[in-house]
């Protein structure tokens, strides 16, 4: 285990609550690395040799990379930049009982609730501001302004411990203070981002769990940290797409809206990642065709973290295909294709780790229990290239604080390294050379 590499991890996930400030940390590696800004209502000119990259919402971004010469296909990498959460609705303020003034939220995605119970919370977003006659998007973190959903005692509820459906109207609102907070939220906002309260004219803010992340267990094996889904992805593909070169063109996906669905015009089912290709070609004086050629032949990795076998309840995972934390990277397989992996994406992603010497598991869900989705085969919508789904093994998915493997960051990152410094080139349908 390196453990720059854990801690250069940590800290991105920290400066991430949400997913347009993970998008921002994404950016300003780019940025570091040497890859300069597009925008889409822009024409593109581009160089070879040079990267770049492209923002949508602020909340999902696509980096390439060109080679010197010609490419003859497209090596990508998708994880997604959100993580479920409590979205607060436009009138927040919910003044109950007389003394208090809560938050009235609505869940983002599948979230564990008990887990966001008890705890500090903070709140975080982008603020929309009125600016010398421009509409401006500023991103705002609380920081240490918390606030807390509080449990209903054992006293009241005498079946807490024997299962409870949680209502997400009256069980999970956050409390935010006593009746002298009446009217303030705004206030506060608009005082941590220095404008007045009449300036701001819109808001997407989300509670996120601030509790830093940590390793732990013997020798450090473990790690927790809130967002690992999918966070640990997005910065391990990153890390690894910085450090790699092939004859290709590299790219790199972060999208969000996964969570629910990704059927938003920055989510993987959006024309995002096709028009940025298309784009591509177009800048380089490539035609259509070529471009038709290009996706025939190209390869894309989907990685969304997977369930690695629950030590209390290892009945839940298959027989066979059950994976452990530290094990290395997770292939995901589905007969319904809930992910895309088939023989060949299995086979080529394969040849690369075994090269590279990072170890691969194996995942499918109990033939009796329905499984997730993930951004694979939603993209796959509108891009349409050979994909191997994978993930790294986790403990308390979609928890507020989840937990996974120390060394399977580094074999993450290794592998990614790997794929992006190998040309993928198409030898006919269903066949690549690997070199």
């Amino acid at each position: 285990m390196k453990t720059e590499q854990i801690t250069w991890l940590l800290d991105k996930i920290t400066v991430s609550p949400t997913s347009f400030h993970a998008v921002h940390t994404v950016c300003g590696e780019l940025e570091a690395n040497g890859f300069t800004q597009l925008s889409e209502n822009e024409k593109w000119n581009l160089e070879p040799g040079k990267g770049y990259y492209v923002t949508r919402n602020q909340s999902s971004v696509i980096a390439f990379r060109l080679p010197e010469g010609e490419y003859r296909a497209f090596q990508i990498t998708a994880s997604h930049s959100d993580s479920p959460s409590f979205k607060l609705k436009e009138m927040a303020e919910l003044v109950t009982a007389g003394h208090y003034v809560q938050l009235n939220t609505e869940r983002y995605g599948g979230m564990l609730c008990a887990s966001w119970f008890d705890r500090p919370l903070s709140i975080a977003g982008r603020v929309m501001v009125r600016e010398n006659g421009r509409i401006v998007s500023r991103l705002y973190d609380s920081g240490d302004r918390h606030v807390l959903i509080p449990n209903l005692a054992i006293h009241m509820n005498r079946q807490a411990n024997d299962g409870y459906t949680y209502n997400a109207q009256t069980d999970m609102l956050p409390l935010f203070g006593d009746e002298n907070a009446k009217d303030s939220l705004l206030a506060e906002i608009a005082s941590k981002l220095g404008v007045s309260e009449s300036e701001i004219v819109g808001t997407d803010l989300f509670l996120y769990n601030p509790q830093q992340g940590m390793v732990w267990g013997n020798d450090g094996c473990y790690l927790s940290a809130p967002r690992l889904d999918d966070l640990e992805c997005a910065f391990g593909t990153l890390a690894g797409f910085l450090r790699g070169k092939s004859d290709n063109l590299n790219v790199y996906c972060l999208f969000d809206n996964e969570e629910v669905g990704s059927t938003t015009r920055q989510g993987a089912a959006s024309t995002f990642l096709a028009d940025v290709l298309r784009r591509v070609h177009l800048a380089l004086g490539r035609g259509e065709e070529d471009f038709y050629t290009c996706l025939a032949g190209s390869f894309m990795i989907s990685a969304d973290n997977a369930h690695a076998v629950h030590p209390n309840h290892p009945e839940k995972s298959d027989q066979t295909n059950r994976t452990h934390m530290n094990g290395g990277i997770v292939v995901k397989f589905s007969a319904n294709q809930k992910y895309t992996t088939d023989a060949a994406s299995r086979a080529v992603f394969g040849e690369i780790c075994r090269s590279a010497g990072v170890p691969v598991q194996y995942f499918a869900n109990r033939s009796d229990m329905a499984g997730g989705s993930t951004l694979g085969n939603i993209s796959g919508t509108q891009v349409s290239v050979a994909t191997v789904d994978i993930g790294l093994p986790q403990l308390a998915m979609h928890s507020s604080y989840e937990t996974a493997g120390t060394a399977d960051v580094e074999y993450l990152i290794t592998a990614i390294e790997a794929f992006y410094q190998t040309t993928i080139l198409p030898e006919g349908d269903g066949f690549w050379r690997i070199g």
